[in-house]
């Protein structure tokens, strides 16, 4: 853990501690930086972390202060998060059934998305999710086979695609551009999730992932039931 890292730890274990209470103004940066033995530099970058997750307010001329923080919310956009982790966060027990495991072509629209040849072949990946028995996501998961190799034959896939990935092929996700759409009721996978109800309301998760080195990995076409899974975004006025 960096230094800046270990006072941002420590200052927040003593607004918890009401050392300050919401409302109170810090000691001086200087005072603060002496306390815990380290650079006014290395003080102002754990300041500005605990700033960032909206626990101090800085009056810039004036100085820092406690705020209350704001609560948390539930599945924020902002957090790149597994299907499963979100089954699993809303206490349900996530099940599986793969549709379709194999190699095809490329389209149009995937060579455009994922920065490669049309035609060459990608490894597209089908299946259900259930959450305690009852279907509620179908994802539709396109590869370039030139990265992922023959993973998917070679070990037997199940539960986490990222970490799936990140084991067999050294992939490992690091953020995704997420488009929100409302697809037509007459979408083959729309009609997959139906709940026996006419209008199930889904909505799919157009996603494009990338690994570390912003390489596009993973394009993802996530139906989910939004009578199941809810989704918010903290936003900020600048």
């Amino acid at each position: 853990m960096s230094g800046y890292q270990h006072i941002k730890q420590e200052l927040e274990t003593m607004i918890e501690n009401k050392i300050w209470n919401v409302g109170e103004k810090l000691p001086s940066e200087y005072e603060l930086a002496k306390h815990f033995s380290v650079s006014r530099e290395t003080l102002r970058s754990a300041i500005k972390l605990l700033e960032q997750d909206g626990k101090l307010l800085v009056k810039h001329g004036i100085g820092t202060f406690v705020i209350k923080p704001l609560p948390g919310i539930p599945s924020r956009l902002e957090f790149l998060q597994s299907i499963g982790t979100m089954i699993k966060l809303a206490g349900l027990t996530e099940t599986d059934s793969k549709e379709m495991i194999g190699e095809v072509d490329c389209t149009e629209e995937w060579a455009k998305t994922l920065n490669i040849e049309e035609g060459s072949q990608v490894v597209k990946v089908e299946r259900i999710r259930y959450a305690d028995g009852e279907a509620v996501t179908y994802s539709v998961n396109i590869m370039p086979k030139d990265l992922v190799g023959d993973a998917f034959e070679r070990a037997d896939f199940s539960g986490s695609l990222f970490n799936f990935l990140e084991k067999e092929c050294s992939i490992h996700i690091a953020k995704a551009d997420t488009e929100l759409v409302v697809p037509p009721n007459k979408d083959k996978y729309v009609e997959r999730l139906k709940n026996h109800q006419e209008e199930t309301p889904v909505l799919l998760m157009k996603q494009l992932h990338y690994d570390q080195q912003n390489r596009e990995v993973l394009y993802s076409y996530d139906y989910l039931r939004s009578d199941v899974f809810q989704f918010w975004v903290r936003r900020e006025r600048k």
